[in-house]
């Protein structure tokens, strides 16, 4: 019960932090319902230095291209609607290293992501149907509108912070597995 408080209080302070803010993000001080299908175990919400709430929706884990280790656990908030799709991380000030965003779409196509309204350096990791990464997009520049290929077909992408994947020896062929 009390952490069903904690969340309403956040909430409620990340509103009234947004009320003179709404001219740069319009999904400011809203809330979102998770599409079907979402994973909604042990949510946990973190404010960031922007009013803006990373959201804890699944835990997920890179698995080393041998299969046999865990090269590292972070949480992961989904974006799994159009609409979370295009917000992703922008207008996020900070984020720490066991945070990323799990984008989800519903087919296999080469992606390509760009940091327009993103103030923070971004990995930018493609994924294919078998979970596995099939490029790595490193240390993206915030705020450029510059495209950012996948030159694969992918059905996930992940956002970390920039310089992750080099500090945590994250590459093409690693799988992951969320839940």
């Amino acid at each position: 019960m009390q952490l069903h408080l904690k969340c309403i209080l956040m909430v409620g302070i990340s509103i009234a932090g947004c009320q003179g803010n709404q001219g740069n993000n319009s999904d400011a001080g809203t809330t979102t319902t998770p599409a079907a299908g979402s994973v909604e175990s042990t949510e946990q919400t973190t404010a960031t230095s922007n009013g803006n709430a990373f959201k804890k929706e699944a835990s997920l884990v890179f698995i080393a291209k041998s299969g046999t280790d865990t090269l590292r656990k972070i949480d992961i908030q989904l974006a799994q609607t159009d609409q979370q799709r295009e917000d992703g991380l922008m207008y996020r000030k900070s984020m720490t290293d066991e945070q990323g965003m799990l984008f989800i779409f519903p087919d296999m196509e080469e992606r390509s992501f760009w940091m327009k309204n993103t103030y923070i350096s971004l990995d930018i990791i493609y994924i294919d149907d078998k979970m596995e990464i099939v490029s790595v997009q490193k240390y993206a520049t915030p705020l450029s509108e510059q495209g950012l290929p996948s030159y694969k077909k992918a059905k996930y992408v992940l956002e970390v912070n920039g310089g992750f994947c080099d500090k945590y020896h994250i590459s093409y062929g690693d799988k992951i597995a969320y839940q």
